[in-house]
């Protein structure tokens, strides 16, 4: 039988927008005098990321660190391009799947590892190919980026924050992330999780989980 509708917490890149880390890490490549290769990806990333992504770096800086350690050349545009490039498309589909979890009374918050120049970008993209009014805040019932936070995953601060502010229980609450060590400090701050492995997407697993929930299947 199913149980108690969960509150749904959601991560961003690989979830709700497709995410290619290795774009970025083949344009910055490009930029290097010295054929660098960035320390990113979805497991791992250097001090300068973990930075920028909690706010401690601003964008101007980030692009001098990106120069120092990297021995990058470009001009400020095409670093940021390069950064971008790992930003894919948001399939409408998911969008519309959120808003009719939403109509369904769910409620949502979106918590993501992000930072100032791709919140820009993909909120943009979002206001010119959907007509969002401020992106994908629009969408949710909550936004939380650890730019803004202070705070990044897999730390668990920043998930008693988030349920903290949306006065949610974690044994009330799912979570829905592609990366394995943000959902171990999920579940061992007790939140329910759906794991999405590739190739597991948002509209094809969440139905199932929900259907389950209180003990959605561990993928």
């Amino acid at each position: 039988m199913p149980g108690k509708k969960p509150h749904l917490l959601f991560d961003f890149g690989g979830v709700i927008i497709n995410i290619d880390y290795q774009r970025t890490v083949d344009a910055m490549r490009q930029l290097s005098r010295a054929g660098s290769t960035i320390e990113f990806n979805q497991q791992h990333q250097s001090e300068l990321f973990d930075l920028l992504e909690t706010g401690r770096l601003t964008p101007a800086e980030f692009r001098t660190g990106l120069r120092r350690h990297y021995a990058l050349e470009g001009t400020d545009a095409e670093l940021d391009a390069a950064w971008n490039a790992m930003l894919l498309d948001v399939p409408a589909e998911r969008l519309a799947f959120i808003a009719e979890l939403r109509a369904q009374g769910y409620q949502t918050a979106l918590l993501s590892n992000t930072n100032q120049l791709h919140i820009e970008e993909i909120n943009r993209r979002l206001r010119t190919q959907y007509g969002f009014r401020h992106g994908i805040a629009d969408c949710l019932d909550r936004v939380f980026y650890s730019q803004q936070v202070g705070l990044r995953k897999p730390g668990p601060e920043i998930f008693a924050h988030a349920l903290r502010e949306m006065n949610w229980r974690a044994a009330e609450t799912l979570f829905i992330e592609d990366s394995f060590q943000h959902i171990k400090t999920a579940r061992r701050l007790g939140l329910h999780t759906l794991f999405l492995a590739p190739p597991l997407t948002l509209t094809a697993a969440l139905p199932a989980a929900l259907r389950a929930f209180p003990t959605p299947p561990l993928a």
